[in-house]
């Protein structure tokens, strides 16, 4: 499990034959085989490591899932380590099981801060709230308004400083996941009726 809270950003290095490697340097201060690192939200398996980079395969369903696959080097990708027991839970739980993928729609400057709109698979919608949380690329994020197919987001300057948003422009693509706890809800409920 994750926060939200991004830790690093790291650089596409290649991705070839579903095997993404990354250069990065926090995320690999304690790295071992088989650790999970968030990688734009989507939790993936540490395959093999160095001091600079680190490698993860991608099962097809994940490519299919993600916005990996426009990925190219020298892209930015947001890092962080799974959650330890005993460390502060700082943003909102998040899985990095990523659920859809959205484009941006717009970025607009309110004071200091950037508004962001997204689109999302109307599909989605049910679990998208208004002040509730979503995770844009692993970024644990307040929702500011929903609309049919279509969110907004109030994005501070540290967090588009310290993540990848910094580089994102209108039209990029971007993984989305949405609260685990409604989904659960609305299976329980299904299951009732």
């Amino acid at each position: 499990m994750f926060t939200g809270i991004v830790e690093e950003i790291g650089t596409i290095n290649s991705l070839v034959n579903n095997v993404l490697t990354i250069q990065a340097e926090k995320v690999l201060a304690d790295v071992k085989l088989g650790d999970s690192i968030s990688v734009n939200g989507t939790c993936l398996t540490v395959v093999n490591f160095t001091e600079s980079k680190f490698s993860v395969d991608l099962a097809p369903e994940t490519l299919r899932r993600t916005a990996f696959g426009n990925l190219n080097p020298d892209d930015t990708v947001n890092l962080e380590r799974a959650l330890a027991a005993n460390d502060r839970f700082g943003g909102h739980m998040v899985q990095g099981h990523v659920d859809a993928t959205g484009r941006v729609i717009s970025i607009r400057n309110e004071g200091d801060s950037s508004i962001f709109r997204i689109s999302n698979p109307k599909r989605l919608k049910p679990y998208l709230v208004e002040k509730g949380f979503i995770a844009v690329d692993g970024i644990s994020l307040t929702i500011v308004k929903v609309f049919t197919s279509s969110f907004t987001l109030s994005v501070i300057p540290y967090t588009r400083m310290n993540t990848n948003l910094r580089d994102q422009t209108i039209g990029g693509k971007v993984n989305l996941e949405v609260d685990i706890l409604a989904k659960y809800v609305e299976n329980l409920m299904a299951q009732r009726l």
